[in-house]
């Protein structure tokens, strides 16, 4: 059986990313950045004023208090035409653009009016509350690098650098596909001795989560035909996620039919519980994913595998698998396969967060996965862990910040 780090890394290797396209910046929130952002304009483009006050030239207030005429006024968006000579100066408010011949604002607070007579009460250095051409960014300089989720900031630095439309990755297209007879999907009339696809709700979701178009090919039944007449409606989609029939009993017919169909096979079996039945290879130019059916081995494995598959169709960098936690009881020696264990979070402020796994593990146990905050991992064979100890989690409950 393949490792996990065997496993991702063939995930990795077999998968380019999707094509790139072009958006507007304002519907290009949370996509995958496909080219840098270079700036086309500075910002400041020019010699603004920081604050409220009086444009001058500071080597005509060289001691204070001193008297100055001023000759007009520079308002955000309204340029003084003028230039400011010896003895000058110009009301000016924030964002105004410095008029020609100043090059020091004093602020308001440190002045007195009388008519167009103004009184600098401060001896200002030269440049102060000026925000020089390009403070922020010049034009040229790259502000956002390709591969990177574009967040609500991120759009705005872009429309500031001048940036209309900017090369993103096109969403992945996912197509989930549940089997077996036991399951039917939402809405649909039951046996009693039936149950709901919840898993093909939960895979789209996660699809969707991870930044990818998912839709539900419904549910294949235990035929042979049945599996390839879903197959070839699989046909186009960048990858398809099959939940259940990926194991070796009569009824599983993943692996087998597909590969009938002429799937490359990748890998199959993985070293670790719950999702040891894995199915990875590609059916066309269509990567497949076989999940496991039991509900908890079908999302811990989504969470590994399909998030890893989505963000390399995505160009995605590879975010890091495990964080740090405190665990939070004691766990008895670990069995031949890598445990994934549900378990709660608690936030702790003096350090790590204490993860705390149920006393029950069962993979068929929705409630509990749905209650989870992270899986701890617990290496092949590893001994008695006491709570205190300092453990590796997948998070479950990942929010990532659009901000």
């Amino acid at each position: 059986m393949l490792s996990i780090e065997d496993a991702l890394t063939k995930i990795r290797d077999s998968i380019a990313p999707v094509a790139i396209e072009e958006v507007f910046v304002t519907e290009a929130l949370g996509r995958v950045l496909a080219a840098d952002v270079i700036a086309e304009v500075s910002h400041p483009p020019q010699a603004v004023s920081a604050m409220d006050g009086y444009a001058v030239r500071a080597e005509d207030v060289p001691t204070a208090p001193t008297t100055l005429k001023m000759i007009g006024e520079a308002a955000a968006g309204h340029v003084f035409s003028g230039s400011v000579g010896p003895g000058e100066c110009t009301r000016i408010f924030t964002g105004g653009a410095l008029p020609n011949g100043a090059d020091t604002v004093i602020i308001q607070e440190d002045t007195e009016i009388n008519g167009d007579q103004i009184s600098m009460l401060e001896a200002p250095k030269p440049g102060q509350w000026v925000r020089a051409e390009g403070l922020d960014f010049a034009c040229g300089k790259t502000l956002i690098p390709a591969g990177q989720l574009l967040s609500a900031r991120d759009l705005g630095l872009a429309a500031a650098a001048g940036a209309t439309w900017l090369k993103v990755r096109q969403k992945p297209r996912v197509a989930v596909l549940a089997t077996g007879d036991e399951v039917v999907m939402p809405g649909a009339p039951r046996r009693p001795d039936q149950i709901v696809s919840s898993n093909s709700i939960a895979l789209v979701g996660y699809a969707q989560v991870f930044g990818a178009g998912a839709v539900s090919l419904g549910v294949a039944a235990d035929r042979p035909e049945s599996l390839r007449e879903k197959l070839n409606d699989a046909k186009g989609f960048d990858l398809l996620v099959t939940s259940g029939g990926a194991s070796v009993g009569d009824h599983d017919l993943v692996q087998s039919v597909s590969g009938d169909q002429g799937m490359e096979l990748g890998f199959y079996k993985i070293a670790m519980r719950p999702g040891k039945p894995l199915i990875f290879g590609q059916l066309g130019q269509t990567f497949l994913l076989g999940l496991p059916g039991n509900p908890v081995s079908t999302g811990v494995t989504a969470a590994i595998f399909m998030r890893a598959a989505i963000e390399q169709l995505l160009g995605l960098t590879p975010a890091p698998l495990y964080q740090a936690a405190t665990l939070g009881r004691d766990l008895p020696k670990n069995g031949k396969r890598l445990d994934f264990m549900r378990a709660k979070l608690t936030p702790n402020s003096d350090g790590l967060p204490t993860a705390t796994p149920f006393e029950r593990q069962d993979s068929s146990m929705m409630a509990l996965f749905a209650e989870a905050d992270c899986l701890v991992m617990r290496e092949i064979g590893a001994p008695a862990a006491s709570a205190g100890d300092t453990v590796k989690i997948v998070p479950l409950r990942v929010s990532t910040s659009l901000f």
